[in-house]
């Protein structure tokens, strides 16, 4: 596994807005802390979504772009990228995983977050179809896809884009977590970058106390004990 100090650019893909800030924000401002290179690419934006809502779907992804510029800004990323697919349809297309790979090869991350790709049956919540489709295409722009120069050969022809290979990936939402990382310090962060997501979270009652009695849970199976809040991974090496 990869150290901290190896640890300088990093790349979150994720299905919608939100994703990100539910799954890995507190370590994406530790990340920030120290310093490193945090982007976002957003594979939808979350047209789909929304609570009683009287928009469109186009004002919808609007306002969602915009609550997730929100949410970047409240730990520390400034780079956040929308590839534009429509929410809900998403599938693990040589064209999704050429947009990835695309990314991969101009951000150079060492490590890639992600979602994973399997269905969770224990915690259905994360297993939504675009997220494992989205993870399923971001693990194969990390393997094969962006490390080989063949791939896709348009990147290097046509964009210049030098193949890299990501030496890490950490998958969210498994039912099969290996790696916890306290975010203690971030919580309140985290918490700020969800609620930065009003269309999704405003109408949901007690929203802060389950979030942080989620992040605790996690912390307690991690052996961080009382008090302490946790996110959980599943790495897999791959350089």
């Amino acid at each position: 596994m990869l150290v901290e100090s190896e640890i300088n650019r990093v790349l979150v893909v994720t299905a919608h807005p939100d994703d990100v800030d539910f799954a890995a924000a507190g370590s994406v401002a530790l990340f920030s802390d120290r310093g490193v290179q945090v982007t976002y690419l957003l594979v939808t934006d979350g047209d789909a979504g929304g609570n009683e809502r009287e928009l469109d779907h186009a004002g919808m992804a609007e306002l969602r772009r915009s609550e997730q510029l929100a949410a970047a800004k409240a730990v520390g990323v400034t780079d956040v990228r929308f590839l534009g697919y429509a929410d809900g349809t998403v599938v693990p297309t040589l064209e999704l995983r050429r947009d990835i790979a695309r990314v991969i090869r101009q951000v150079r991350p060492d490590l890639v977050i992600t979602h994973h790709p399997d269905r969770n049956y224990e915690f259905v919540a994360p297993s939504h179809p675009d997220h494992r489709a989205v993870g399923g295409a971001a693990l194969d722009a990390v393997y094969p896809d962006a490390r080989n120069p063949y791939a896709f050969p348009e990147l290097l022809q046509q964009e210049g884009l030098e193949a890299w290979t990501v030496r890490e990936v950490w998958l969210n939402g498994g039912s099969t977590p290996n790696h916890w990382v306290d975010v203690t310090d971030a919580m309140d962060r985290k918490l700020a970058a969800l609620q930065s997501h009003v269309s999704q979270v405003a109408h949901v009652e007690g929203f802060a106390d389950f979030v942080r009695s989620r992040f605790a849970a996690w912390a307690q199976q991690a052996g961080f004990g009382e008090g302490r809040y946790a996110e959980a991974f599943q790495v897999v090496p791959t350089a």
